[in-house]
């Protein structure tokens, strides 16, 4: 039994008071580590990356590289484009990067450097530009007027067109002038689930470009015969862009994946600090 006395209850008083100075000083001395913990990670996150297709391809033609993103701590997007025409796939594509939270690196494949060329201008958030074999057209130039600047590489005759005026790639012709590097088994997938683009795109252009403000990236594919290497070095050359060359086909993001990711990663620490 307790008997609380006077002299027991200026005991408690003062052990309770001595308690609460301690806890005082520790908080003043070692603030909260979850709170700590917070501010670190939101000072050294990472930047969301988005990627966009080209022609005769969709978001799932990325799936080498996405898992090698995502291992090093990047928050990946794939846009699924409807090619139907230029200003449908801007719109698209901008309505994916303004849903990212952070800094952004937006990457274009062949075509997709046309809507990433436009899609991105004007966000302060997207940090970085990375152009895989991708068109970087000035404003108000087509894909057309790009390629007629050099030799027309193979894929131009092996292109057919439906009724309804959307190009296919002869799946005879597929491997040969896409997909020369790529295992033929994959490419016969590829052939097989390519997607088409409206006939109309190529004479469609941009009237704004991100690249004027945004740190580029560029990775030449040496051996493509879908877009002209000398049309992607002269891009390249034209924008800026800090440029690598890759001995590869016009689908080096899918033979060549820890290259792209490669580059990539290296666009991300750049340009995000």
């Amino acid at each position: 039994m307790v008997i609380f006395t006077w002299k027991n209850i200026q005991r408690l008083l003062l052990w309770l008071l001595a308690f609460s100075v301690v806890v005082i000083v520790s908080i003043v001395m070692h603030p909260a580590s979850a709170t700590s913990k917070e501010i670190a990670q939101a000072s050294g996150s990472k930047p969301s990356i988005v990627l966009v297709h080209g022609t005769n391809a969709d978001a799932t033609s990325w799936q080498h590289v996405i898992p090698l993103l995502q291992k090093n701590g990047y928050t990946v997007t794939a846009v699924q484009n409807p090619l139907t025409s230029l200003s449908n796939d801007i719109a698209m594509t901008k309505r994916v990067i303004d849903v990212q939270k952070g800094p952004v690196v937006v990457v274009g494949h062949s075509y997709g450097g046309n809507v990433i060329t436009s899609a991105a201008a004007g966000n302060p958030r997207v940090k970085a530009l990375v152009y895989i074999a991708g068109f970087a057209p000035e404003p108000g130039e087509s894909t057309s007027e790009l390629n007629s600047r050099y030799a027309p590489p193979p894929l131009a005759k092996a292109l057919i067109a439906d009724t309804a005026g959307f190009l296919y790639i002869d799946r005879e012709k597929f491997h040969e002038v896409f997909a020369q590097d790529v295992s033929t088994s994959e490419t016969q997938v590829l052939a097989v689930t390519q997607k088409p683009p409206a006939k109309t795109i190529f004479d469609q252009s941009v009237d704004k470009a991100a690249w004027k403000t945004i740190p580029s990236w560029y990775l030449v594919s040496q051996e493509d015969r879908s877009i002209n290497p000398e049309l992607e070095r002269f891009m390249a050359k034209r924008i800026g862009a800090k440029t690598t060359e890759l001995k590869a086909s016009h689908v080096a993001y899918i033979s060549h994946p820890k290259e792209v990711a490669n580059l990539i990663i290296e666009a991300a620490t750049s340009a995000v600090k």
